[in-house]
């Protein structure tokens, strides 16, 4: 079964020399009697060529007989192709192999979908590429997919071992941790009744590894999360996972940045710029109405608070009264809006808490609105300086409190931006990549449903140092030390700096999250009991791996760069996941199924 050169090796030196190669036909033409196999295996493809009048009846016979994905082993003499037949798409397409000898390893059937034209293959829909993921992998472009992944799993590996970090595998069967996302249970036969859970994230064995003495540990950690899917989710993911002792959050932001600047170079060969901008979690709503802004284009968040206070629009002057807010971005260009756009934007605006979308034309010299007969001249000056208004643009507003109304006009921003780059008047390089830190966020916030205090990124999260004294007194003030690395509008990772302290870690539970002693006691005793033993400052962070790696591919959809990915319904097609078990299972795990079976 050996192979001389795989199938993306040959080049002009070797001419004349007999090779032998082994892969999947990957084309068969048949020219005037003449067959060219394109034979391709991981590396790439060779073209091969079939001359009757050099082969035995029974060879030329096989070679047109095979079919697509067919798996065969050829050999023959490397030759340049004649005049004018070089292919520059492919690294071989200056030779082909005159073929002496063939061997069919593996005749295949015929396929539910070609492989071979990127242009059919795209048309497919992905219930069948995902049914037939091992046919869908041997496409070229996820096969790139796949050894890109590789690459920069590499690449953090090494990092990190330069860096001074171990790697340490954490446990996969856990406990229930109901505050976070829905989880998913694994019964224990051994124990009936009783549930493991599988980790949503290693966050609390990683800070054991601090106390443990491990100081630098990282791990690229399988997690879990029995959750709604989308593009960028799935119930199963990668995670760069990382936690460091006697640091603060400047040293995490450099390791990070190293991280990333490595990673970059390899899969891109582009040199990131350090250090990345940082922006405070309240200028980032400010700005962008988003705490992960895409900053690789304007269309800012203006403020009229002031402007609009006593205003006889009493949309406005009644939100700035209320203690609310008044702002507005001008989507330059984009006057000529369809009427299904504006519903589109007038939905989001309902979706997020108003009652409609306000907003100006300007066209023909006029700002078309009912609501501007009801502005002052001053009022009139201020939009027309701050949003720099011209001939063509629409002014799109949001009043209100100040978080519903950075938010709703934040996802209107987003919408106007892609629709204007749909029609040319909106430039985004998509070789671009605009990294910053958002800090500075909330520690807490308040669930108005139930009455209490919840975590903003979970319970361990450290308060910024200064702030501690205000936990008890106005929670609301509390800045955690949290941060988020985000790239053009995308979250790449969180983390934060932990707290160490017993007592403060007393304080957020039991005080300000009013969970009780006995509760806190089962769902953390151990950790609480490990840190009466000595816990050094310590912080982290987690990046999403498959994230960053569709980034890098290119691809909207993590699907593309998870080698077996779940559906939005969350089962594998190819191996039929999740599955029936036994009635006998079942009672081995004292388990017994009241949900009535598909018909």
């Amino acid at each position: 079964m050996k192979r001389t050169h795989h199938c993306n090796e040959l080049r002009p030196e070797h001419i004349g020399q007999t090779v032998t190669l082994c892969g999947w036909v990957h084309s068969r033409r048949d020219l005037g009697g003449v067959i060219f196999l394109d034979v391709r295996d991981r590396e790439g493809r060779t073209q091969t060529v079939f001359d009757p009048s050099d082969l035995p009846a029974e060879v030329f016979a096989q070679a047109a007989a095979l079919r697509s994905e067919s798996v065969v082993r050829v050999t023959g003499s490397v030759r340049r192709r004649p005049a004018g037949t070089d292919n520059p798409k492919i690294e071989t397409g200056q030779v082909e192999v005159m073929v002496r000898a063939l061997e069919v390893l593996n005749l295949a059937d015929p396929l539910p979908f070609q492989i071979d034209d990127p242009d059919s293959a795209a048309k497919v829909n992905e219930e069948t590429r995902l049914k037939y993921r091992y046919l869908d992998l041997r496409r070229p472009e996820m096969a790139r997919n796949l050894r890109l992944r590789s690459k920069v799993a590499a690449a953090t590996r090494q990092y990190f071992d330069e860096n001074g970090f171990l790697e340490v595998e954490t446990p996969m069967l856990f406990k229930s941790t109901p505050e976070g996302a829905r989880e998913f249970l694994v019964p224990c036969r051994s124990n009936p009744g009783l549930f493991y859970a599988l980790p949503q994230s290693p966050q609390q064995f990683k800070q054991i590894l601090m106390v443990a003495g491990v100081e630098r540990y990282y791990q690229l950690a399988k997690c879990f999360r029995d959750e709604d899917l989308r593009a960028d989710r799935q119930p199963e993911f990668t995670q760069i996972d990382v936690e460091m002792s006697f640091i603060d959050r400047e040293d995490i932001y450099a390791t990070i940045e190293g991280l990333l600047k490595r990673i970059w170079r390899t899969a891109l060969d582009v040199e990131l710029p350090t250090p990345f901008p940082r922006m405070p979690f309240v200028e980032a709503l400010n700005r962008f109405g988003i705490d992960k802004p895409d900053t690789r284009f304007g269309l800012e968040l203006v403020d009229f608070t002031e402007e609009f206070r006593g205003s006889a629009f009493k949309v406005f002057g009644g939100a700035v009264a209320a203690g609310g807010v008044v702002k507005a971005i001008n989507a330059k260009g984009f006057a000529g809006v369809t009427q299904g756009q504006m519903d589109a934007m007038t939905q989001i605006a309902k979706d997020g808490g108003s009652k409609g979308l306000a907003f100006i034309k300007v066209e023909g010299g006029e700002w078309k609105a009912p609501m501007v007969k009801f502005f002052t001249e001053a009022e009139k000056d201020a939009l027309r300086r701050k949003l720099q208004i011209e001939e063509g643009d629409l002014i799109l507003f949001a009043a209100g409190e100040w978080l519903p109304a950075c938010e709703i006009l934040g996802r209107i921003r987003l919408y106007a931006a892609e629709a204007l780059r749909a029609q040319g008047k909106l430039s985004i390089n998509p070789k671009r990549f605009d990294f910053l830190w958002v800090v500075d966020f909330p520690l807490l916030s308040f669930d108005k449903e139930n009455n209490r205090w919840y975590s903003s990124h979970h319970p361990f999260t450290a308060p910024v140092p200064e702030d501690i004294p205000l936990l008890l007194t106005d929670p609301k003030k509390v800045r955690g030390q949290h941060y988020d690395v985000v790239v053009n509008g995308v979250e790449l990772g969180g983390g934060s700096i932990r707290i160490h302290q017993p007592d403060v870690q007393k304080t957020v539970f039991e005080d300000v999250l009013q969970i009780p002693p006995d509760v806190a006691k089962a769902r953390f005793g151990y950790m609480l009991e490990a840190f009466r033993y000595g816990a050094p400052p310590h912080g982290g962070i987690a990046l999403g791996f498959d994230r960053m790696v569709a980034m890098l591919c290119g691809t909207s959809s993590i699907r593309d760069v998870i080698a077996f990915p779940k559906t939005a319904k969350g089962t594998d097609l190819m191996a039929e996941a999740p599955g029936e078990v036994s009635a006998r299972q079942l009672k081995e795990l004292y388990l017994e199924l009241r949900a009535a079976k598909k018909e």
